[in-house]
């Protein structure tokens, strides 16, 4: 009997107005499954022109779009919220097929993008503008919100279910038409959630995806027809991104990469902060901008946490996140894994040692993209180890003599996104969060990220622009206010500030 030859993976297409085409004329990327090398599709790298027909779409969406209620898009936004719920499994299933991360954070991962979705249903509220009557006599002032136009967010590979929803519905359910760009390094997620789109009733050209990598993104940033940009990615690509889109007249926000510090007190409940530490820093194989990598351990913190920490570590089992069994999933791709192995060894070179030694993970599938749990301590504080992202499974202990040590280290970074702070003692936290200079702090927890309804707050290098990712800031960036100041002469007497 013959062999059955492997069958030719699928090319994937855009969305543009309401139907899949084929980008034009561009090279084609394997996008592949992380935990096995197993080639899932094939992504086109679109250019410029398809992003100018996708802008098109948008543009003659918009009036439309504008034009219905806010009430109206927030039931769109309800009935793609019930679609994501009911489609949960399947995008998380997916996460772990294209991204690699284990399915319990895959849940997670896509539970907190239908959160976001959720938080976008209350837009009749939050888009509220304000009024004051009789500013001076028989005239009133009143400032509404207004969409800004078409807006488009280009998204990192980490999170492909969540980080689009901090933008996507908060953009269309403000009255904006919308195109997204994900990584071309998993975009199938997407995929999925635009045919869930499309089921919700959301009109044809209000949501558009354009596939692809550098070209896409320089064709939105210099589109003439693009009126704002989200992005999330490292901390270099996000300056560029706000410079050339600020450039061009657009409204920006640029999320970027990050180095977090979990400061450990010697204080600290030692079995709850080692969760807390594993779950922060080795979950998604420490992909995530809010991953915690540095362990800032206070006075003799560390020697009572290390025992805990390494025992726990050194138990976590690496491999595909589709197997239960597995803790520590695949990192994206072998070069992430060859650049990930690279900064571990430039750490040693610079005289840190291993705690625990994630080199060459047992058991691991042949073809996969692995690096396991990794611990440095020892580490110069002054160190690309202490100081740069690796974005990776990757621990740095740091030891420091005092708090006002921690708090010099963690302010001394060019990071702010997150940090956290393990103690039981009220007043150091409280210390701690009114003089550190980071945009998201945890007391005793792990991962700082907001909830939906508050901003994604980074600052310094994490962050280039004003207006932060979803809660009250994801309105105030997809809305422009108009003042308007009114009179109507036939009411008598009139303010005399307002007689020219």
């Amino acid at each position: 009997m013959e062999a059955t030859a492997p069958a030719t993976p699928r090319v994937l297409r855009n969305l543009i107005g309401g139907e899949w085409v084929d980008a034009a004329g561009a090279e084609l990327l394997d996008v592949t499954n992380p935990a096995t090398g197993e080639s899932l599709a094939r992504v086109p790298l679109s250019g410029a022109a398809d992003v100018e027909r996708a802008v098109a779409a948008a543009r003659a969406a918009l009036p439309g779009w504008r034009a219905t209620s806010v009430i109206k898009r927030a039931h769109h936004l309800f009935r793609l919220r019930a679609l994501m719920d009911a489609h949960a499994d399947e995008l998380a299933q997916m996460v772990t097929r294209e991204m690699g991360k284990t399915l319990p954070d895959a849940r997670a991962e896509v539970a907190r993008g239908i959160e976001m979705v959720e938080a976008a249903t209350a837009l009749p509220q939050t888009m509220q503008g304000q009024i004051l009557e009789g500013i001076a006599t028989n005239v009133d002032a009143e400032t509404i919100r207004q969409p800004v136009g078409v807006c488009a967010a280009i998204t990192p590979f980490n999170f492909p279910a969540m980080v689009p929803m901090w933008f996507l519905p908060f953009a269309i359910g403000c009255g904006n038409t919308f195109v997204l760009k994900p990584s071309e390094q998993d975009p199938l997620t997407m995929e999925l959630v635009m045919g869930l789109i499309k089921e919700a009733g959301i009109p044809d050209g209000v949501v558009n995806l354009v596939l692809g990598g550098k070209d896409v993104v320089n064709g939105i940033l210099d589109s003439p027809g693009i009126d704002a940009v989200s992005f999330v990615g490292s901390a270099s690509v996000a300056k560029y991104i706000y410079e050339r889109a600020s450039a061009n007249g657009k409204r920006v926000q640029a999320l970027g990469g990050a180095k977090n510090s979990m400061v450990v007190m010697p204080d600290a409940v030692i079995d709850q902060t080692a969760s807390n530490i594993i779950a922060s820093g080795f979950g998604a194989a420490g992909q995530r901008c809010m991953a915690g990598s540095v362990i800032v351990a206070v006075g003799d913190a560390w020697s009572k946490l290390k025992p805990e920490l390494v025992t726990r570590t050194e138990a976590l089992k690496v491999g595909d996140g589709a197997d239960p069994a597995t803790d520590v999933g695949p990192v994206i791709s072998p070069a992430a894994c060859d650049r990930i192995l690279g900064c571990i060894e430039d750490a040693l070179a610079a005289g840190a040692t291993l705690a625990v030694d994630g080199r060459s993970p047992a058991g691991v599938p042949d073809g996969g993209a692995y690096v396991g749990p990794t611990i440095l301590e020892g580490v110069d504080p002054k160190s690309d180890a202490a100081q740069e992202e690796i974005f990776g499974p990757v621990l740095s202990v740091v030891e420091v003599e005092t708090l006002d040590d921690a708090i010099a280290f963690v302010n001394g970074s060019r990071y702010g996104n997150g940090t956290s702070i393990f103690t039981e003692n009220g007043a150091a936290a409280r210390r701690y969060r009114v003089d550190v200079e980071v945009g998201m702090v945890g007391i005793n927890v792990g991962v700082a990220a907001p909830v939906a309804f508050f901003p994604f707050s980074g600052w310094k290098d994490s962050f280039l622009g004003d207006l932060h990712a979803h809660g009250r800031d994801g309105v105030e960036f997809f809305t422009k206010k108009k003042t308007v100041t009114s009179r109507w002469f036939s009411e008598g007497e009139v303010g005399k500030f307002f007689v020219e």
